[in-house]
């Protein structure tokens, strides 16, 4: 079964750790407003690609790995095309080469599952916490992804959060504390500091503050699409020091990226 291959990024830093080759796969279900890879949305575009083809690329690559990189599949949604990555990932694993699935956590079946359980880290996007506005910047309900997160947990799948911080959108305190609240191993305590742990998610091992940018407005123009967030300016350096207290608030694995 071939695979749709959007494009690839070859020693990729910023999808996984180490270095990396980034599989760009074709065909999204969320139509995200800040998309910076709207030609990736579509399910009918890419380039039928051979497994074999991806995993002889992979293979020739592996020096450079070193002992933390590998390899990431991401989008579009790479879990809309689950059945057929499931046998290149277990050929990949067989090579000992690592295996990233960046996903918006959106679709969820038995091919899904069984690609999250043979893959070694899972770099799952919350877009917004609240679901009213997660509906408004996406197209779709966030429930999926608050359960994807809730299956990663309880069968002990190590993951990394990510999340995009625009400006008027998904940068509000009242959501950053929410999804700390929902995700977070600490409790804020009036001072602001984080007070002892708690339960929170254990498997998650990384928080990723992700500034909003605009590099993929010029697509937009060559696809003939608007770019509904044309007005909203990047963050602030102050802006983005204030998320990242907020979030050190709740999480000892915050970084900005």
């Amino acid at each position: 079964m071939d695979i749709r291959v959007h494009s690839y990024e070859s020693m990729g830093t910023y999808d996984g750790p180490g270095l990396r080759l980034v599989v760009f796969l074709q065909g999204c279900p969320f139509k995200c407003l800040y998309c910076a890879n709207p030609d990736t949305i579509p399910f009918d575009g890419g380039t039928p690609t051979p497994a074999g083809e991806i995993l002889k690329m992979a293979v020739n690559q592996k020096p450079f790995f070193g002992k933390r990189g590998g390899v990431t599949f991401s989008g579009g949604e790479p879990t809309a095309q689950a059945e057929a990555l499931i046998p290149l990932v277990k050929a990949l694993k067989a090579e000992g080469i690592h295996v990233c699935i960046d996903t918006n956590g959106g679709i969820w079946n038995s091919h899904v599952e069984e690609l999250f359980s043979i893959s070694d880290l899972i770099l799952l996007d919350v877009k917004q916490i609240d679901p009213a506005k997660h509906l408004s910047l996406t197209g779709r309900s966030n429930g999926q992804t608050l359960k994807t997160a809730e299956w990663l947990e309880t069968h002990g799948k190590p993951f990394w959060l990510r999340y995009v911080l625009v400006p008027g959108i998904s940068d509000a305190e009242e959501d950053i504390r929410k999804l700390g609240e929902r995700f977070g191993r600490h409790t804020p305590t009036a001072s602001g500091n984080p007070s002892p742990a708690r339960e929170g998610y254990r498997m998650l091992q990384r928080v990723e503050i992700l500034p909003y940018h605009t590099l993929g407005v010029n697509k937009y123009e060559t696809l003939g699409i608007e770019y509904k967030l044309k007005a909203v300016p990047l963050n602030t350096k102050e802006q983005l020091e204030r998320a990242k207290r907020l979030f050190d608030e709740y999480f000892d694995c915050a970084v900005l990226n």
